[in-house]
C-alpha cells in the first residue's frame, strides 16, 4: 500500500500527468492568427461605435442592477467565442453606458478619447512592459522623460520643470494623484524628514480655496495631517483664492503653532473654471520665514496653454513647486494620463523612493537613469507615455491648438446667447470652454431648465453651487462635438428656460 501511495503521489506531481495540462504557452489558447482576426473585429466596432454615437442616448435608461441581472451569475467553465463576447459588448454593455464621448455630453469635465490615444495604448497593452524602473524598461522610462519635457514645452512651462534639471515630469494616473504625491513632498520638505522616519510631530497646515478639487482633503487624510488641517481660504467675487486672506491665514497658524505646509493653487476650478492667482499666491509666500509647498492644480484648464494666447494660465509657474495637468481630459489623451512636474525632484524623492534588493541594479547605483517608481505611490507603472507620444505626433502643436481653439470659441457664442437672453443669466464669467448659467427666476426654474436639457438621455449636463445658488454647468470639449451641436444645446436652453419662466407664471396666477 506504502508504494501504491507513493506512486500515486509521483504521479499527480508530474505536471504532463495533470488534467488539462500542455507543453504549450498560454497564448497558444489565443493564438496570433486569432488576435489578429478579433483584434480586427474590435477595431472595426470601435469605429462603428464612434460614428455612431450620434444616434444613441448620451444618458441610458438603467437602473441599478439592471446590467448585472442580464450577465450570467457565474463564469464560464469553457472558452467563448469571442463574436459572443463582442455581441454581448454591443448588445448589453454600450447601451447602459453613459457615453463620455458622446456629441451631447457637456457634463462634468470632457474625458478625451482619439485614434491615436486609443492605438498608443493598445501598442502599451500589447507590449506590457512593466515600467517601474529604468531597468525594466528603458525605453518607457526615457520616452515619458522626453514627453513630458516635449510637452512642458508646448505649454511654455519654465525650464525649471525640465528634465535636464533638478526637476522633471512624470506622468501620474489622475490630478489626484499628483495632489498627493505633491502634498507628501511638502511635508517631506516642512518636516525635515521627520514624517517619514517616525511620523509627523507637529500640526501642519494646507491651504486651498473651498472650490478646489476634493482630491485635497482626501490627500490630506491620506498623508496622515487629516482633513482639520485643510484650510479653506476666502476668495474673490470671481471665486479665486484671495491673496490677503491667505496671508492673515498663514499668520494665524504660526500664532497658534502651527507648521503652514503647502498651498494648493487652482487653475480652472471645477464648479467655476476660476483661476487663482499663482503669481500673487508666490508673492504671499516670499514672506514666510520658512518655506512652503506651492502646488498648481491645473487639471483640465492647463492644457489650453498649447494655445498662445492662454498662456496666462501658466503665469506663476516659474515660482510653483509642481504643477500639473491632465491631457485625458481636454488634449485628446485617455484615460489615465496626468502630467506632473516638480522644480526640484529631491523631496519628491526623499518621501516616496525606497530600495530594496531586489530592485538594486547597475543603473540606480550610478544615478544616472531615472527610476520613476519612486515619483509615485504604487510601485508598477503602465507605459503610458505611448499614447501621449503617439498624440503628440499624431496631431502635432497645430492640430492640438486647433481642438482647443475650437471649444474656446464655441463657449464664447454659447456665453453670448445666455447674456441676451431674458430668462436666463450667467452665474460666472466664461472660462474657456466651460460656461455657468442659471434661469433669473431662481432656483425651482434652474432645476427644471437642467431637467429639460437631459430629458431622455438625449445630452449630458450637470450642476453645481456658487454663492449657495444652483448653477447649470456645461463644459464643452468631446471630440465629437460640431459647432451645430452647440447651436442646438443654446436654441433648448433658451426653450426651457422660457417654458419654466411661463410655468412660475402659471403657478403665481393660481396661488392669487
Amino acid at each position: 500500500m506504502g508504494k501504491s501511495e507513493n506512486s500515486s503521489a509521483s504521479a499527480a506531481s508530474d505536471p504532463s500527468e495533470l488534467p488539462h495540462a500542455s507543453d504549450e504557452p498560454s497564448s497558444a489558447a489565443f493564438d496570433h492568427e486569432a488576435f489578429r482576426r478579433h483584434g480586427h473585429a474590435l477595431v472595426d466596432w470601435i469605429a462603428d461605435y464612434w460614428a455612431g454615437l450620434e444616434e444613441r442616448p448620451a444618458q441610458p435608461d438603467v437602473r441599478p442592477g439592471d446590467v448585472r441581472a442580464a450577465l450570467p451569475a457565474t463564469p464560464p467553465e469553457e472558452p467563448e467565442p469571442f463574436a459572443r463576447v463582442l455581441e454581448d459588448l454591443d448588445q448589453l454593455i454600450a447601451p447602459a453606458l453613459t457615453h463620455w464621448q458622446h456629441p451631447r455630453f457637456f457634463g462634468y469635465f470632457p474625458a478625451n478619447v482619439s485614434g491615436p490615444s486609443v492605438l498608443g495604448d493598445l501598442a502599451a497593452a500589447g507590449l506590457g512592459t512593466q515600467g517601474m524602473s529604468w531597468a525594466t524598461g528603458p525605453a518607457a522610462t526615457e520616452l515619458e522623460t522626453l514627453a513630458l519635457d516635449w510637452l512642458a514645452e508646448l505649454l511654455g512651462l519654465p525650464d525649471r520643470f525640465r528634465s535636464d534639471g533638478a526637476g522633471g515630469g512624470v506622468i501620474q494616473d489622475s490630478a489626484s494623484s499628483a495632489t498627493l504625491v505633491a502634498l507628501l513632498a511638502a511635508r517631506e520638505r516642512a518636516t525635515g524628514g521627520a514624517a517619514r522616519t517616525h511620523g509627523i510631530d507637529r500640526p501642519l497646515a494646507v491651504y486651498a480655496t473651498e472650490h478646489a478639487h476634493s482630491s485635497v482633503t482626501k490627500a490630506a487624510r491620506i498623508a496622515g495631517l487629516g482633513e482639520s488641517a485643510v484650510r479653506h481660504v476666502g476668495c474673490d467675487d470671481g471665486h479665486r483664492l484671495d491673496p490677503v486672506a491667505l496671508g492673515e491665514a498663514l499668520a494665524a497658524d504660526r500664532r497658534a503653532g502651527v507648521t503652514p505646509c503647502a498651498v494648493i493653487a487652482t487653475v480652472g476650478t471645477t464648479s467655476s473654471g476660476a483661476v487663482d492667482p499663482v503669481a500673487e499666491i508666490a508673492d504671499v509666500l516670499a514672506g514666510e520665514p520658512a518655506p512652503v509647498w506651492l502646488h498648481v492644480d491645473a487639471a483640465w484648464a492647463g492644457v489650453a496653454a498649447v494655445a498662445p494666447e492662454h498662456r496666462n494660465l501658466v503665469s506663476g509657474a516659474e515660482r510653483a513647486d509642481s504643477w500639473s495637468t491632465n491631457p485625458h481630459k481636454w488634449l485628446l489623451t485617455n484615460f489615465d494620463c496626468d502630467a506632473f512636474w516638480v522644480a526640484d525632484r529631491g523631496p519628491l524623492l526623499d518621501a516616496l523612493a525606497i530600495l530594496p534588493e531586489y530592485l538594486r541594479t547597475d543603473a540606480n547605483a550610478s544615478g544616472d537613469a531615472i527610476d520613476y517608481r519612486d515619483w509615485q505611490v504604487p510601485l508598477g507603472r503602465r507605459f503610458r507615455a505611448l499614447k501621449l507620444w503617439f498624440v503628440l505626433r499624431g496631431f502635432g502643436a497645430s492640430g492640438l491648438r486647433a481642438h482647443i481653439r475650437r471649444h474656446v470659441d464655441w463657449a464664447a457664442e454659447l456665453a453670448q446667447r445666455i447674456e441676451a437672453d431674458p430668462h436666463l443669466e450667467l452665474a460666472a464669467p466664461r472660462s474657456l470652454a466651460l460656461v455657468c448659467l442659471r434661469h433669473r427666476d431662481g432656483e425651482d426654474a434652474t432645476a427644471r431648465v437642467l431637467e429639460a436639457a437631459n430629458e431622455g438621455g438625449r445630452a449630458v449636463l450637470t450642476h453645481t453651487r456658487l454663492g449657495g445658488r444652483l448653477v447649470v454647468r456645461v463644459a464643452i470639449g468631446s471630440v465629437h462635438t460640431a459647432r451645430w451641436h452647440v447651436r442646438e444645446l443654446a436654441d433648448e436652453l433658451s426653450a426651457a428656460a422660457e417654458a419654466a419662466s411661463r410655468a412660475d407664471g402659471l403657478a403665481e396666477d393660481r396661488s392669487r
